[in-house]
C-alpha cells in the first residue's frame, strides 16, 4: 500500500495513471529510463527542473497541480481543486462532505 503523504512523485504517478499511460510510455515520451521515472514516482529521486517540465507537459497538467505540496500557494490550488470536485457531487453527498469537514474544523479550533 502507498504512503499517505503525497509529493511530486506520487502526483506524477497519479496523473500518469489517470490519462492511461504506462510508466514505460511516459518514460519514452520524456526521454527517461523507466528506472529513473520509477525512482521519481517512488520519491527516491527528485527530477531536475527541465525533466520536471518535460514530465508535466507530457501529462498535460499544470505545474501547480504537480507541486501542490511543495509550493506555499499549493494549498489554495488544492482547495480550488477540491471545490470543483465537490461541486460535481449530488447534493446529498455534498452535504455529507461539508458536515465532515465542519466537524474536523471544529475539532481543530478547540
Amino acid at each position: 500500500m502507498r504512503k499517505v503523504d503525497v509529493g511530486i512523485g506520487y502526483r506524477i504517478q497519479k496523473y500518469r495513471e489517470r490519462i492511461g499511460l504506462k510508466q514505460e510510455e511516459l518514460a519514452e515520451k520524456v526521454d527517461l529510463s523507466c528506472n529513473y521515472l520509477s525512482a521519481i514516482e517512488r520519491e527516491v529521486k527528485t527530477p531536475k527542473l527541465d525533466t520536471l517540465i518535460r514530465i508535466i507537459n507530457a501529462l498535460g497538467v499544470s505545474a501547480d497541480t504537480i507541486m501542490v505540496d511543495v509550493i506555499d500557494a499549493g494549498v489554495s490550488v488544492q482547495c480550488t481543486q477540491l471545490e470543483k470536485r465537490l461541486e460535481k457531487l449530488p447534493i446529498k453527498e455534498k452535504n455529507k462532505v461539508l458536515h465532515i469537514l465542519d466537524t474536523i474544523i471544529e475539532e481543530l479550533e478547540k
